[in-house]
């Protein structure tokens, strides 16, 4: 991509440009669209008054919904700008947001019950450094929620530009390639969802193998376990 470009600098000024397009969106997609059943998918597994950390949490919405379900939740993005349009949310009382890197989180070692990542490590430089991170926060049998986009996503036409050459903030990781990679970092895959679009109906997943199912997702939902870190 050429010395020239500066990830974490092009990346926070492509997501701070963003935060009214954002904001005009984020309540559908979690009360509504790709992203409304995934509150319900953690109340599942994590008990309440659990400390979760929503990385990536953009306007602030989704860290409202978790605080709404009964966590102890502190909001986390690169984009300044995301974070003071959360901080300016006045129904947002009682949740800290915190600017920051998914890859050098601004919270102490094994202090989180879980995390929530949701289209985040698509965006990331490098989500081997990510999942270092985010192993380093959870507590011992800690849970990671990973929504990671599949190949039918829109959003995925962002990282076209590398095919000329050109510079992307967002890479081309896969659902299963998240879920080989997680495991290099200790997390074992214990439940999960996909989310697709209209088109694709229950009957066309019948009999597929998850690997083929997840080919056909906007995203996949990941229910991952952090266990026995020891001193790694």
């Amino acid at each position: 991509m050429g010395q020239s470009f500066r990830w974490h600098r092009e990346a926070e000024a492509q997501w701070d440009e963003r935060v009214d397009f954002w904001n005009e969106r984020s309540r559908n997609m979690w009360n509504n669209g790709s992203r409304k059943d995934i509150i319900p998918f953690i109340d599942h597994h994590l008990k309440k008054g659990s400390s979760i950390l929503d990385i990536g949490c953009a306007d602030g919405y989704g860290s409202y919904k978790l605080h709404q379900s009964g966590y102890d939740v502190t909001g986390i993005d690169l984009s300044g700008e995301m974070i003071r349009r959360a901080r300016e949310g006045l129904q947002y009382t009682g949740i800290e947001f915190l600017q920051g890197d998914a890859c050098d989180l601004p919270a102490p070692s094994s202090s989180a019950d879980g995390l929530m990542a949701i289209n985040v490590l698509e965006w990331t430089e490098s989500p081997n450094d990510a999942l270092q991170e985010f192993s380093r926060v959870l507590k011992n049998d800690g849970v990671l929620f990973a929504g990671i986009l599949g190949p039918t996503a829109g959003p995925r036409k962002n990282s076209y530009p590398r095919l000329h050459g050109q510079p992307s903030i967002c890479n081309t990781m896969m659902p299963w390639e998240f879920r080989q990679l997680a495991s290099e970092y200790g997390f074992t895959y214990d439940d999960g969802f996909g989310v697709y679009k209209e088109n694709v109906a229950a009957d066309h997943l019948k009999g597929l193998p998850e690997e083929l199912k997840q080919a056909l997702t906007f995203m996949w939902v990941f229910m991952l376990r952090r266990a026995g870190k020891g001193n790694g």
